[in-house]
């Protein structure tokens, strides 16, 4: 399980969201905060930058995943695993992270699970942070399109 520390995530969720891992239906779960009526509504600019990285992620990976930016996440030992080696993208393990575990062959489903607004009252998407996280997660996931080599080779040792 990884649940960010800043209050967001609901823990009553934790169930729902390892049951689909528990049964061996898939590898990775992702808590999703657009699939559940009770969850909070980001503020527009960063609804704008989550539907972005939606339709790219999504187009990348082909199937739909509606948020790509969620720290609501079980997995199972494999995934553990696999991320234990150099693949795992350490600044910003957002898109780029759903990416990676696409292109090596690892199952992904979305979960709803409720999320509140941060209870810590502070934001790592102010002022110019946003622009730079974009120009971030972009180069990401480009970086991580062009190591398909490397990741198809890291799969073969932790499968």
């Amino acid at each position: 399980m990884q649940i960010d520390g800043d209050g967001q995530h609901d823990p009553g969720c934790i169930p729902q969201l390892l049951a689909p891992v528990l049964a061996g239906e898939t590898d990775f779960a992702l808590g999703s905060r657009f699939l559940e009526v009770e969850s909070y509504e980001p503020s527009l600019a960063r609804r704008a930058g989550m539907l972005f990285f939606r339709k790219l992620i999504s187009l990348l990976v082909g199937q739909r995943i509606t948020d790509t930016t969620s720290g609501f996440q079980a997995f199972n030992r494999r995934v553990i695993g696999y991320f234990t080696t150099e693949v795992f993208p350490c600044d910003y393990p957002d898109a780029d992270m759903l990416l990676t575990l696409h292109r090596a062959g690892f199952r992904i489903r979305e979960v709803p699970v409720r999320m509140h607004a941060s209870a810590t009252g502070k934001s790592m998407h102010s002022g110019w942070k946003p622009i730079y996280y974009m120009f971030k997660m972009l180069l990401s996931i480009f970086v991580t399109l062009l190591r398909e080599k490397q990741v198809k080779e890291n799969q073969s040792k932790t499968g």
